[in-house]
């Protein structure tokens, strides 16, 4: 029935759409144009508006490493992947998951420091009672004191001998472009730091699996595989999560 049915529709349907005329089309159809002609700059006022946009445009495409190099992130993130490699558990919790736990983590630790950088930089120059130049030196500086706080002075120090400057008298002394790698070495050196105090408890107890299996003449079974759940359940009743992430905000100054 449905058959016969669906014959019947093709039989008289059909027919009219191919009789049907066609929809009218305007005599004159207008093309839409797109104007991408760059002009030469007559005013210097002119040159100076489009190398503006210019480093805008490129501050927006580096602007999320800069923040995230900047901030904690990047520690949070090594400290985690250790601790997945430590456990042994292959890839979970997944790289997602952990991206996502670091950047909610360093939005936790960065908040006080970018609400000052609002009040101080940007609430003033929205307000046009700053320069756009003056803002960012401002804006800059909770961020600026922030990785100065973290960072060893041996680090900065190598930065300063790389240039050949003169040791800073003070902390405003120090350039921006010195501060953000020292920084950077700092937090992975501290991050690797961490990361071998969480290696420690888990070889431990590989090695115990280990030397139980050859007591037990089974050097054939893989001791990761018998280890695997031992260590997971020793994380959860130390409630792991909780001291991992309690010491790691702490470790911020």
């Amino acid at each position: 029935m449905k058959l016969f049915f669906s014959l019947w529709l093709l039989i008289e349907i059909f027919p009219s759409f191919l009789l049907a005329a066609p929809p009218e089309l305007p005599e004159t159809p207008t093309i839409p144009m797109v104007n991408l002609t760059l002009g030469v700059p007559t005013e210097p006022g002119d040159l100076v508006t489009t190398l503006n946009i210019v480093v805008i445009l490129t501050l927006l495409a580096l602007a999320p490493s800069f923040i995230l190099m900047a901030t904690s992130f990047a520690r949070i993130l090594i400290v985690f992947s250790f601790l997945r490699t430590a456990m042994g558990t292959q890839q979970s919790p997944p790289t997602q998951l952990l991206v996502s736990f670091a950047l909610i983590l360093t939005i936790f630790i960065m908040e006080p420091i970018a609400k000052e950088a609002y009040e101080k930089g940007i609430k003033p120059y929205v307000a046009k009672e700053i320069p756009y130049d003056e803002a960012f030196v401002l804006a800059a500086a909770p961020f600026k004191d922030f990785m100065i706080r973290n960072t060893r002075p041996k680090d900065l120090a190598i930065f300063y001998r790389i240039r050949g400057m003169e040791n800073p008298q003070s902390v405003d002394d120090v350039p921006l472009s010195i501060v953000l790698p020292a920084f950077i070495i700092s937090e992975m050196k501290t991050a690797f730091q961490i990361g071998f105090l969480l290696y420690l408890p888990f070889l431990v107890i590989d090695m115990v699996i280990s030397s139980i299996l050859m007591a037990m003449g089974m050097m054939m079974l893989p001791p990761t595989m018998i280890s695997l759940p031992f260590k997971i359940l020793i994380f959860i009743l130390v409630d792991g999560f909780n001291l991992l992430t309690i010491n790691l905000v702490q470790s911020f100054h």
